[in-house]
Parts: C-alpha cells; sequence; structure tokens
C-alpha cells in the first residue's frame, strides 16, 4: 500500500520503506537487515510517497524499482532523481539474519535457525540451493543496476552512520534523530575458515561492492547483468 505524507503521519508507529522525497528528488530504498527502519521512522512524515505494503514492494530491489517506480519517479519527480541506500559487511549482514531467525516465534518453523551454529547457517547460504532457513537472497543481487542505467547512485556503508545522517540532513534539509529499532539479540558469531572461504568465493560480489564503497556515498557500481543469451 502506498500513503502520502500526511498518511505517513498517521501511521508514524508502522515501519516505513521505501521513501520518496519529491521536492528533494531522493529515492531511499531499504535492503532488509540494514538498519533502515529507524531512519525512515524519522523521514516518513517528510516523504511525498511511503510504501509499506506488500513486502515484495516496501522491499524493492533496483531492478523492481526500476519496473514499477522508476518510470512514475523519472515523469513527476525528474530523471536526475538521486536513488540512496545502506550496505552492510557481508559477514555482519548473515549475522544479523541468523539472529532475527533463532527468535522463539520461529520455532519448529522452516525458516528458524534454533539449534544451528552460524558456520552451519552460512554454510547452507553457499549452497546452490539453500534450505529455507538460509534463504536470504544477496544484497550484491539486491543493488544490481540495470541495463537501462537504473542504478544505486549514493551507496553508504552500515557502519558509516554519521556520514548518511549528515547526508540525509543536507540533501533533506531536516534534522535526523533515529531510535534504535528491530535490533536482534546480541549473539557470538564465528566462521570456521573453510566457510569462510568458501562464502568469500561464492559471493565475491558481495565482498567486491562492500570494499568499493568510498565517502559520502560514493562508490563504483558492478556492470549491469548481461543481456540473456550473451
Amino acid at each position: 500500500m502506498v500513503y502520502g505524507c500526511g498518511a505517513a503521519r498517521a501511521q508514524g508507529r508502522k515501519a516505513a520503506e521505501l521513501l520518496v522525497f519529491s521536492r528533494q528528488k531522493l529515492v531511499l530504498l531499504s535492503v532488509p537487515k540494514t538498519g533502515s527502519t529507524a531512519y525512515e521512522d524519522a523521514l516518513a512524515p517528510h516523504a511525498s510517497m511511503v510504501v509499506r505494503a506488500p513486502p515484495d514492494l516496501k522491499h524493492a530491489p533496483v531492478f523492481r524499482y526500476n519496473r514499477f517506480f522508476r518510470p512514475m519517479v523519472e515523469r513527476f519527480v525528474g530523471h536526475d532523481t538521486a536513488v540512496v541506500a545502506v550496505m552492510r559487511a557481508p559477514v555482519d549482514w548473515l549475522g544479523s539474519w541468523y539472529r532475527y531467525r533463532r527468535r522463539d516465534a520461529l520455532a519448529g518453523h522452516a525458516n528458524s535457525t534454533l539449534g544451528l551454529s552460524f558456520d552451519a547457517f552460512v554454510a547452507a547460504y553457499c549452497r546452490g540451493d539453500p534450505p529455507a532457513f538460509a534463504r536470504v537472497g544477496s544484497q550484491a543481487k539486491f543493488l544490481e543496476p540495470q541495463r537501462n542505467g537504473t542504478r544505486v547512485t549514493h551507496l553508504f556503508r552500515y557502519e558509516d552512520q554519521e556520514g548518511f545522517r549528515r547526508f540525509l540532513e543536507a540533501r533533506l534539509g531536516v534534522s535526523v534523530e533515529t531510535r534504535i529499532r528491530n535490533r536482534s539479540p546480541a549473539l557470538a558469531l564465528e566462521l570456521s575458515e573453510p566457510v569462510r572461504a568458501r562464502l568469500l568465493r561464492k559471493h565475491a560480489a558481495d565482498f567486491a561492492l562492500y570494499d568499493g564503497i568510498g565517502p559520502d556515498g560514493r562508490y563504483t557500481p558492478p556492470a549491469p547483468p548481461a543481456p540473456p543469451g550473451t
């Protein structure tokens, strides 16, 4: 469901996901497990459009933004609209998913990681066809540029909260005050060397993308996927 600014204020306690700021020409994408909910809660009252549901739209990756939102944004906001996102260090990102799926509410569910070590979770994630509990996608795939040039224009590391906040405040002209939301319980995360090496090999694109992020959201996007059959 899509709300306008007034409804965003009225629904302020619900977690916003994809935000569009028309006057400032900015779109904020929500990469799962990157702490975006706190920023979205703080910024939803200032947004022109807030997408809260369904999940496939509120957590729209670049390819879905390109298909469903970009034509509207370019027509009514502008072709020079900035698209902003946050990326987390790959191992920490997987750790957040692992901890989140250990919660008691998932006990007995196929997605539960209760009774499973982090090492076993990551090993399962690296399979060609991961089991349900390890099927969490890829940040690199979420952020993958499209062949028509659509891409994230500013990408921030999760650990660079100060830089991300500074960018948002300068671009939006508002003070950004956040509260911690949806934090998973603290838990020691250890990987064996064979599993770490396999993760680095199987998901090299995630590590390369994260390592290429510079200050102020600057980064070098990877090449878009080749057309089918090439």
